[in-house]
């Protein structure tokens, strides 16, 4: 029997060899057994059923739960050449008849339908007359009450096992912590069924997690100007109206951006998903009425632009990205409203108190994920059973290990602000008492004589909601969703509030200062623009040629658009060949990234600052808070001392001199790929940061 697999996966489908548990949950079906299989989006998981239904007598009846995933994988199954159909309410009485006939004709492999049709006595009848190879019930997770998609027919599904006590079954998901697992068990009578679980790591994706500081939809245009240009992606958020501004505002930046929500009407709907399956570079925002079962394999990123419900949702729709394999990105940013937000639904909602004190550790954990200063994978995959042993090197806190700080003193003053105000108050007005702001409403509640009253200076206004933010999260205060957001105490915070347990909290992360797209009128005005124009001239000067030699104003123009970070993202200037990337990149990354750095007049003096500040024997992080700079500037800083000798690199880099051999070795081998770090990191396997090797790099450059 396996032979004649191997035989149908070479010659049908194109495949050499079978890939994880494909083969043993194929030989597991065409022996007559059941299988749970739960394998990442992308692991192959259409195959663990398509294979054994060709094999064995029979049509396979595979339940699907929407119309389009169905429609897709028919097509593509009949491009194969393999007889395959569909049974929903696109089609009409005609062309049903039609199906059902070659049906019982047994001129059908394989035949898709919803379990709405499966259910319903007459189906049931008409596949009693037909010879059945196995059914596979298709994004299993559906069947848990406690899941984002549950479907209340799934549940039903066990009547298969009923009716059709011979006919091997076999259920599959990318999603399902331990509980849903054992929930699709037990409601589709699977308990002796064999399960494979093919471990839920997507090596390829970049999970990447930000706090929301009021950019989001600016820090999102960035991120798919200098990354994603030009390649396919979805974006998700939580409301409709969101959903719909979103593709406006990302349309009017010249992408190729639609909306798809639950609001729309079927036709348009249809239309936008068919436009981002059969068309490059389409980008679809949408509410979570999106996704499942899209089978685009080149989605290159896929964003959040609030918090999810629950890991299982997160991982999901994130999952959507690169199912061909190739490096992509899970892009997500949240903020306080996202919280408040999500708990004021979960506790409105119809469900019982049951169901919610489910959804609630759901979204606590959701929300830990969110404030991870660890690695995000092996976070991601314990939450599901899977394990990996040292950090991926490939989430932004292994790229950018997440600073913390002591924040138990600024915790007892917000938590203290809350109790002396009554609890009847959100985060905005706690803010203002915190800081001092002398209105009319603090004055008419008497709140500026209270000693928590301009005790907050020692952060600002930004900062505060963060930190209310994490407490929220953390569950020392809660959110009162009966009244109009006012922040609660919560028993678990009388610790810190009486000092006995000490606050460590995550660093808000400096987002870039994102810019709106420069007129070329009005250009001359900013402060960036004329930094950028004396770089240029400065080189013009120093080459004997005119300043547009160097650049045109245009790409002057597209670099404060952009905010390129890297060489990578440099390359993406309009302008910039691969010899200007090599002469002038680091020039001018380098204002980009003193930019907001107001106290030194220009990179000489900047450079000299920290060599001065180095040398009195500082490290990067100390240089980094006495200049109040991002380290990852300090880093760029040293680099280029080390390249003009006035630093040696073994007083930066600390790793043994057998490591540092290794990397060059690499960077030789690259040759003018190493150009980009990225490259370099890459060939390396991630085992070195990316600031270890832009140093080690500029020692080989050493004038």
């Amino acid at each position: 029997m396996s032979e004649r697999a191997l035989q149908i996966l070479q010659s049908t489908f194109g495949y050499d060899e079978f890939r994880l548990h494909q083969q043993k949950i194929i030989e597991q079906l065409i022996m007559g057994k059941d299988a749970v299989v739960l394998m990442p989006t992308g692991g192959g998981k259409s195959l663990c059923y398509q294979i054994p239904a060709m094999v064995r007598d029979g049509v396979g009846i595979i339940v699907s739960p929407l119309i389009a995933l169905m429609q897709d994988q028919v097509n593509a199954l009949q491009q194969l050449g393999v007889k395959s159909a569909f049974l929903n309410s696109s089609l009409d009485h005609f062309e049903s008849q039609e199906v059902e006939a070659r049906l019982l004709n047994g001129e059908i492999d394989m035949l898709y339908v919803a379990p709405e049709r499966l259910m319903t006595e007459r189906f049931l009848n008409l596949l009693a007359r037909a010879p059945i190879a196995l059914f596979a019930v298709d994004e299993a997770h559906c069947v848990s009450q406690w899941g984002h998609d549950f479907r209340p027919e799934y549940i039903k599904l066990s009547v298969l096992h009923e009716r059709f006590p011979s006919v091997p079954r076999i259920a599959l998901t990318a999603t399902a912590d331990d509980t849903t697992r054992q929930e699709i068990i037990k409601r589709l009578s699977l308990q002796n069924a064999e399960c494979y679980i093919s471990g839920f790591d997507r090596p390829n994706i970049c999970y990447r997690v930000a706090e929301n500081q009021g950019t989001a939809r600016d820090a999102l245009y960035r991120f798919i100007l200098n990354e994603h240009e030009g390649e396919a992606g979805i974006v998700y958020c939580l409301s409709r109206k969101k959903v719909e501004q979103t593709a406006e505002f990302l349309s009017n930046k010249g992408f190729d951006a639609l909306p798809y929500h639950a609001g729309l009407s079927q036709q348009i709907r249809q239309k936008n998903q068919q436009r981002f399956l059969s068309e490059d570079g389409v980008i679809i925002v949408a509410t979570i009425a999106f996704g499942m079962g899209i089978d685009k394999p080149d989605v290159r990123f896929v964003a959040h632009l609030n918090l999810p419900k629950s890991i299982e949702a997160y991982y999901q729709e994130t999952g959507r990205a690169g199912r061909d394999g190739q490096p992509s990105d899970a892009w997500m940013m949240y903020g306080l409203q996202d919280v408040i937000m999500l708990k004021q639904m979960m506790e409105t909602s119809d469900a019982d108190e049951t169901h919610k004190r489910v959804e609630r550790h759901k979204l606590d954990s959701m929300l830990g994920f969110a404030e991870l200063t660890t690695c995000r994978r092996q976070s991601l995959l314990k939450y599901f059973g899977d394990h990996l042993a040292d950090p991926c090197g490939n989430c932004d806190t292994c790229i950018t290990p997440v600073e913390t700080w002591d924040a138990t003193v600024a915790a007892q003053k917000a938590l203290s602000c809350v109790h002396r105000t009554g609890q009847l108050y959100g985060v905005a007005y706690l803010t203002d008492i915190l800081l001092g702001k002398e209105n009319e409403r603090i004055f008419n509640n008497g709140h500026n004589k209270l000693s928590v009253f301009g005790i907050g200076d020692e952060l600002d206004a930004k900062q505060w909601r963060n930190l209310f933010r994490q407490l929220i999260t953390r569950n020392l205060l809660s959110v009162d969703v009966q009244g109009h957001g006012s922040l609660l105490l919560a028993e678990s915070c009388r610790r810190v509030l009486k000092g006995e347990e000490s606050l460590h909290l995550r660093k808000q992360m400096l987002q870039s200062k994102t810019k709106k797209r420069q007129s070329k009128v009005s250009v001359s005005n900013n402060k960036l623009w004329e930094l950028l124009r004396a770089t240029r001239k400065r080189l013009s000067e120093e080459l004997g040629v005119p300043p547009f030699v160097i650049f045109h104003d245009a790409t002057l123009i597209d670099m404060m658009d952009r905010m390129p970070q890297n060489h990578d993202q440099f390359s993406n200037i309009s302008g910039v060949g691969a010899t200007k990337l090599e002469n002038y990149a680091d020039e001018f990354l380098a204002v980009l990234r003193d930019y907001d750095d107001e106290t030194s007049a220009n990179k000489t003096d900047t450079l000299v600052e920290t060599l001065l500040l180095f040398k009195s024997g500082m490290n990067v992080e100390l240089i980094a808070a006495q200049r109040s700079l991002t380290q990852s500037t300090v880093v760029n800083h040293l680099a280029k001392l080390i390249q003009q000798g006035d630093v040696v690199l073994t007083d930066v880099v600390t790793i043994p001199v057998k490591e540092i051999e290794l990397i060059q070795d690499a960077i030789i081998e690259l040759g003018d790929e190493a150009k980009k770090l990225k490259l370099i990191f890459e060939h390396l396997d991630g085992q070195y940061d990316y600031e270890t090797l832009r140093c080690v790099k500029a020692a080989m450059e050493l004038a």
